[in-house]
Protein backbone atom coordinates (compact mmCIF):
# COMPACT_ATOMS: atom_id res chain seq x y z
CA UNK A 1 0.00 0.00 0.00
CA UNK A 2 3.22 2.07 0.03
CA UNK A 3 2.99 2.38 -3.86
CA UNK A 4 5.45 2.56 -6.17
CA UNK A 5 8.75 2.84 -5.10
CA UNK A 6 7.52 2.83 -1.21
CA UNK A 7 10.04 1.08 0.56
CA UNK A 8 8.51 -2.26 3.16
CA UNK A 9 8.36 0.23 6.36
CA UNK A 10 5.88 2.32 3.79
CA UNK A 11 3.83 0.06 3.47
CA UNK A 12 3.76 -1.58 6.95
CA UNK A 13 3.22 1.91 8.02
CA UNK A 14 0.19 2.48 5.57
CA UNK A 15 -1.27 -0.65 6.44
CA UNK A 16 -1.09 0.61 10.31
CA UNK A 17 -2.66 3.55 9.24
CA UNK A 18 -5.69 2.00 7.28
CA UNK A 19 -6.53 -0.48 10.25
CA UNK A 20 -6.88 2.32 12.47
CA UNK A 21 -9.29 4.25 10.07
CA UNK A 22 -11.40 1.20 9.61
CA UNK A 23 -11.64 1.05 13.98
CA UNK A 24 -12.56 4.96 13.70
CA UNK A 25 -15.60 4.38 11.06
CA UNK A 26 -16.61 1.26 13.16
CA UNK A 27 -17.18 3.29 16.06
CA UNK A 28 -18.54 6.09 14.20
CA UNK A 29 -20.86 3.98 12.57
CA UNK A 30 -22.73 2.49 15.13
CA UNK A 31 -25.19 5.25 15.21
CA UNK A 32 -25.91 4.45 11.53
CA UNK A 33 -27.46 1.31 12.64
CA UNK A 34 -28.47 1.53 16.06
CA UNK A 35 -32.27 0.79 16.80
CA UNK A 36 -32.53 3.57 19.06
CA UNK A 37 -32.99 5.74 16.05
CA UNK A 38 -36.70 5.86 14.84
CA UNK A 39 -37.84 6.70 18.44
CA UNK A 40 -35.58 9.20 18.98
CA UNK A 41 -35.63 10.82 15.64
CA UNK A 42 -39.19 10.81 15.23
CA UNK A 43 -39.85 12.50 18.39
CA UNK A 44 -38.23 15.77 16.15
CA UNK A 45 -40.95 14.97 13.39
CA UNK A 46 -38.61 13.41 11.17
CA UNK A 47 -39.92 11.30 9.50
CA UNK A 48 -38.14 7.89 7.77
CA UNK A 49 -34.98 6.71 8.60
CA UNK A 50 -33.37 8.71 5.39
CA UNK A 51 -34.71 11.86 6.39
CA UNK A 52 -33.40 11.29 9.54
CA UNK A 53 -29.46 10.55 8.42
CA UNK A 54 -29.81 13.39 6.01
CA UNK A 55 -30.92 15.50 8.54
CA UNK A 56 -28.08 14.59 11.36
CA UNK A 57 -25.47 13.69 9.83
CA UNK A 58 -25.50 16.94 7.34
CA UNK A 59 -27.01 19.14 10.92
CA UNK A 60 -23.29 20.53 10.91
CA UNK A 61 -23.31 22.22 7.48
CA UNK A 62 -26.18 24.16 8.54
CA UNK A 63 -29.54 24.73 6.74
CA UNK A 64 -27.24 24.17 3.39
CA UNK A 65 -29.17 23.34 0.13
CA UNK A 66 -29.68 19.77 -0.63
CA UNK A 67 -27.41 20.63 -3.85
CA UNK A 68 -24.58 21.07 -1.27
CA UNK A 69 -25.60 17.89 0.68
CA UNK A 70 -25.50 15.63 -2.13
CA UNK A 71 -21.90 17.08 -3.35
CA UNK A 72 -20.42 16.54 0.23
CA UNK A 73 -21.89 13.07 0.31
CA UNK A 74 -20.95 12.19 -3.21
CA UNK A 75 -22.87 8.56 -3.38
CA UNK A 76 -26.49 9.31 -3.43
CA UNK A 77 -28.40 9.90 -6.48
CA UNK A 78 -29.95 14.17 -5.56
CA UNK A 79 -33.21 13.27 -6.06
CA UNK A 80 -32.97 10.93 -2.70
CA UNK A 81 -31.51 13.70 -0.53
CA UNK A 82 -34.05 16.31 -1.90
CA UNK A 83 -36.76 13.96 -0.80
CA UNK A 84 -35.31 14.27 3.10
CA UNK A 85 -33.73 18.27 2.36
CA UNK A 86 -34.64 20.98 3.29
CA UNK A 87 -38.07 19.38 4.54
CA UNK A 88 -36.26 18.26 7.67
CA UNK A 89 -35.84 21.68 8.56
CA UNK A 90 -39.27 22.45 8.51
CA UNK A 91 -39.36 20.21 11.59
CA UNK A 92 -36.45 21.16 13.76
CA UNK A 93 -33.22 22.48 13.78
CA UNK A 94 -30.12 21.24 12.84
CA UNK A 95 -29.13 22.07 16.41
CA UNK A 96 -31.41 19.67 17.32
CA UNK A 97 -30.63 17.00 14.76
CA UNK A 98 -26.99 17.50 15.89
CA UNK A 99 -28.01 16.52 19.66
CA UNK A 100 -30.25 14.02 18.69
CA UNK A 101 -27.23 12.06 16.87
CA UNK A 102 -25.46 12.08 20.46
CA UNK A 103 -28.53 10.87 22.07
CA UNK A 104 -29.10 8.12 19.90
CA UNK A 105 -25.15 7.21 19.87
CA UNK A 106 -25.13 7.52 23.59
CA UNK A 107 -27.63 5.07 23.81
CA UNK A 108 -26.97 2.66 21.34
CA UNK A 109 -22.88 2.32 22.48
CA UNK A 110 -23.99 2.20 26.47
CA UNK A 111 -25.67 -0.94 25.28
CA UNK A 112 -22.53 -2.07 23.67
CA UNK A 113 -20.19 -1.41 25.94
CA UNK A 114 -22.01 -0.91 29.24
CA UNK A 115 -19.89 0.24 32.26
CA UNK A 116 -16.86 0.45 30.18
CA UNK A 117 -17.78 3.73 28.77
CA UNK A 118 -16.27 4.96 32.04
CA UNK A 119 -12.95 3.06 32.05
CA UNK A 120 -9.92 5.84 32.10
CA UNK A 121 -8.77 4.26 28.38
CA UNK A 122 -11.82 5.64 26.51
CA UNK A 123 -11.08 9.30 28.20
CA UNK A 124 -7.68 8.81 27.05
CA UNK A 125 -8.26 7.54 23.52
CA UNK A 126 -10.82 10.70 23.04
CA UNK A 127 -8.23 13.27 24.09
CA UNK A 128 -5.44 11.53 21.50
CA UNK A 129 -7.93 11.57 19.00
CA UNK A 130 -9.00 14.79 19.70
CA UNK A 131 -5.50 15.98 19.36
CA UNK A 132 -5.14 14.22 15.71
CA UNK A 133 -8.96 16.43 15.03
CA UNK A 134 -7.28 19.58 16.26
CA UNK A 135 -4.23 19.53 14.23
CA UNK A 136 -5.53 18.47 10.86
CA UNK A 137 -6.30 21.61 8.20
CA UNK A 138 -9.92 21.91 7.26
CA UNK A 139 -9.47 23.73 4.13
CA UNK A 140 -10.71 21.71 1.31
CA UNK A 141 -12.21 19.21 3.33
CA UNK A 142 -15.66 20.66 4.38
CA UNK A 143 -17.94 17.73 5.90
CA UNK A 144 -14.57 17.13 8.30
CA UNK A 145 -14.38 21.46 8.94
CA UNK A 146 -18.24 21.37 9.72
CA UNK A 147 -18.18 18.87 11.86
CA UNK A 148 -15.41 19.46 14.09
CA UNK A 149 -16.77 22.98 14.99
CA UNK A 150 -19.58 20.93 16.60
CA UNK A 151 -19.38 21.41 20.99
CA UNK A 152 -17.13 18.70 22.09
CA UNK A 153 -19.21 16.87 24.52
CA UNK A 154 -17.73 16.34 27.99
CA UNK A 155 -18.62 12.49 28.61
CA UNK A 156 -15.77 10.52 27.12
CA UNK A 157 -17.48 8.26 24.97
CA UNK A 158 -19.02 11.23 23.25
CA UNK A 159 -16.34 13.46 22.89
CA UNK A 160 -14.65 9.87 21.43
CA UNK A 161 -17.65 10.04 18.97
CA UNK A 162 -17.06 13.44 17.88
CA UNK A 163 -13.40 12.78 17.26
CA UNK A 164 -13.87 9.31 15.38
CA UNK A 165 -16.98 11.16 13.13
CA UNK A 166 -14.73 14.73 12.46
CA UNK A 167 -12.05 12.07 11.70
CA UNK A 168 -14.16 9.67 9.11
CA UNK A 169 -15.34 12.89 7.48
CA UNK A 170 -11.69 14.03 7.46
CA UNK A 171 -11.35 10.68 5.49
CA UNK A 172 -14.42 10.64 3.39
CA UNK A 173 -13.62 14.10 2.23
CA UNK A 174 -10.26 12.85 1.10
CA UNK A 175 -11.99 9.85 -0.69
CA UNK A 176 -14.23 11.94 -2.53
CA UNK A 177 -11.27 13.78 -3.89
CA UNK A 178 -9.32 10.39 -4.73
CA UNK A 179 -12.89 9.24 -6.68
CA UNK A 180 -12.67 12.79 -8.96
CA UNK A 181 -9.13 12.20 -9.36
CA UNK A 182 -10.21 8.74 -10.97
CA UNK A 183 -13.06 9.64 -12.54
CA UNK A 184 -15.28 7.79 -11.06
CA UNK A 185 -18.54 9.50 -10.60
CA UNK A 186 -21.24 8.64 -7.66
CA UNK A 187 -23.28 5.99 -9.65
CA UNK A 188 -19.80 4.49 -10.64
CA UNK A 189 -18.09 3.98 -7.74
CA UNK A 190 -21.09 2.56 -6.09
CA UNK A 191 -21.40 0.02 -8.97
CA UNK A 192 -17.77 -0.79 -8.69
CA UNK A 193 -17.95 -1.26 -5.05
CA UNK A 194 -21.09 -4.01 -6.25
CA UNK A 195 -19.04 -5.20 -8.66
CA UNK A 196 -15.84 -6.00 -6.00
CA UNK A 197 -18.39 -7.39 -3.84
CA UNK A 198 -17.61 -4.82 -0.89
CA UNK A 199 -21.67 -4.03 -0.67
CA UNK A 200 -24.91 -5.31 -1.14
CA UNK A 201 -26.35 -6.42 -4.54
CA UNK A 202 -28.68 -3.38 -3.99
CA UNK A 203 -27.19 -0.71 -3.55
CA UNK A 204 -28.56 0.91 -6.58
CA UNK A 205 -31.74 1.48 -4.86
CA UNK A 206 -29.94 2.02 -1.19
CA UNK A 207 -28.14 5.22 -2.88
CA UNK A 208 -31.15 6.52 -5.15
CA UNK A 209 -30.07 5.51 -8.42
CA UNK A 210 -32.80 4.55 -11.14
CA UNK A 211 -31.65 1.44 -13.19
CA UNK A 212 -31.41 3.56 -16.00
CA UNK A 213 -28.47 5.58 -14.31
CA UNK A 214 -26.98 2.32 -12.87
CA UNK A 215 -27.01 1.08 -16.83
CA UNK A 216 -25.27 4.03 -17.85
CA UNK A 217 -22.70 3.38 -15.14
CA UNK A 218 -22.11 0.20 -16.10
CA UNK A 219 -21.68 1.34 -19.72
CA UNK A 220 -18.86 3.96 -18.89
CA UNK A 221 -17.18 1.33 -16.70
CA UNK A 222 -17.29 -1.09 -19.24
CA UNK A 223 -15.79 1.09 -21.82
CA UNK A 224 -12.56 2.03 -19.61
CA UNK A 225 -12.45 -2.03 -19.17
CA UNK A 226 -13.20 -1.79 -15.54
CA UNK A 227 -15.83 -4.47 -15.48
CA UNK A 228 -17.53 -7.01 -17.98
CA UNK A 229 -20.67 -6.19 -19.97
CA UNK A 230 -22.22 -8.95 -17.52
CA UNK A 231 -21.09 -6.61 -14.59
CA UNK A 232 -17.81 -8.24 -13.06
CA UNK A 233 -14.78 -6.71 -12.46
CA UNK A 234 -12.09 -6.88 -14.34
CA UNK A 235 -8.26 -7.01 -13.15
CA UNK A 236 -7.57 -3.24 -14.47
CA UNK A 237 -10.98 -2.40 -12.25
CA UNK A 238 -9.49 -3.97 -9.00
CA UNK A 239 -6.21 -2.46 -9.83
CA UNK A 240 -7.72 0.61 -10.39
CA UNK A 241 -10.51 0.71 -7.68
CA UNK A 242 -7.47 -0.73 -4.71
CA UNK A 243 -5.35 2.97 -6.18
CA UNK A 244 -8.68 4.88 -5.10
CA UNK A 245 -7.74 3.88 -1.81
CA UNK A 246 -3.86 4.07 -1.95
CA UNK A 247 -5.11 7.72 -2.28
CA UNK A 248 -6.88 7.90 0.04
CA UNK A 249 -4.13 7.03 2.00
CA UNK A 250 -2.02 9.35 1.18
CA UNK A 251 -4.43 12.40 1.24
CA UNK A 252 -5.05 11.41 4.78
CA UNK A 253 -1.86 10.38 6.23
CA UNK A 254 -1.14 13.64 7.80
CA UNK A 255 -3.66 12.91 10.74
CA UNK A 256 -1.30 10.38 12.25
CA UNK A 257 2.07 12.16 10.95
CA UNK A 258 2.45 13.35 14.64
CA UNK A 259 3.08 9.88 15.57
CA UNK A 260 6.08 7.37 15.42
CA UNK A 261 4.72 3.78 14.66
CA UNK A 262 4.80 2.83 18.46
CA UNK A 263 2.31 5.37 19.40
CA UNK A 264 0.17 4.72 15.85
CA UNK A 265 0.41 1.07 16.91
CA UNK A 266 -0.24 1.59 20.58
CA UNK A 267 -3.63 3.46 19.44
CA UNK A 268 -5.11 1.11 17.43
CA UNK A 269 -4.81 -1.72 19.73
CA UNK A 270 -6.35 0.77 22.18
CA UNK A 271 -9.35 1.82 19.83
CA UNK A 272 -9.69 -1.81 18.98
CA UNK A 273 -9.99 -2.98 22.51
CA UNK A 274 -12.99 -0.69 23.15
CA UNK A 275 -14.82 -1.00 19.54
CA UNK A 276 -14.40 -4.85 19.61
CA UNK A 277 -17.86 -5.20 21.89
CA UNK A 278 -19.53 -3.25 19.03
CA UNK A 279 -18.44 -4.87 15.56
CA UNK A 280 -18.61 -8.42 17.26
CA UNK A 281 -21.86 -7.35 18.63
CA UNK A 282 -23.40 -6.71 15.57
CA UNK A 283 -23.20 -2.93 16.05
CA UNK A 284 -22.39 -2.94 12.50
CA UNK A 285 -23.92 -5.66 9.66
CA UNK A 286 -21.91 -6.98 7.17
CA UNK A 287 -22.14 -6.29 4.42
CA UNK A 288 -22.85 -2.45 4.66
CA UNK A 289 -23.41 0.57 2.31
CA UNK A 290 -20.71 1.83 3.75
CA UNK A 291 -18.28 -0.97 2.36
CA UNK A 292 -16.81 -1.43 5.69
CA UNK A 293 -15.12 -4.58 6.32
CA UNK A 294 -16.48 -7.48 8.50
CA UNK A 295 -15.99 -7.33 11.92
CA UNK A 296 -13.40 -10.34 12.08
CA UNK A 297 -11.29 -8.20 9.70
CA UNK A 298 -12.33 -4.74 12.05
CA UNK A 299 -11.79 -6.30 15.76
CA UNK A 300 -8.22 -6.84 15.20
CA UNK A 301 -7.69 -4.14 14.29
Amino acid sequence: MAGPGGTPADASRRSSERALWRLIEAYHALVYYAPERPAVYTALGLKGGWMGYFATRSAALGTVPPAVVTACFYGFAPRMVERALPDAWSHTTPAAAAGARLTVFDRAVRRHLGDRVREPVVADLAGRLAGAVDLLPSAGSPLFGAHRSLARPEEPHLALFWATTALREYRGDAHVAALRAARLGPAESNLLMVALGLVPEDQRTYRGWTEEEWQAAAVALAARGWVTDDGRVTATGARERAAVEDQTDALTAEAWSHLDDDALAALAADLAGVTEPIVTGGGVPYPNGMGMAPAAEVAVG
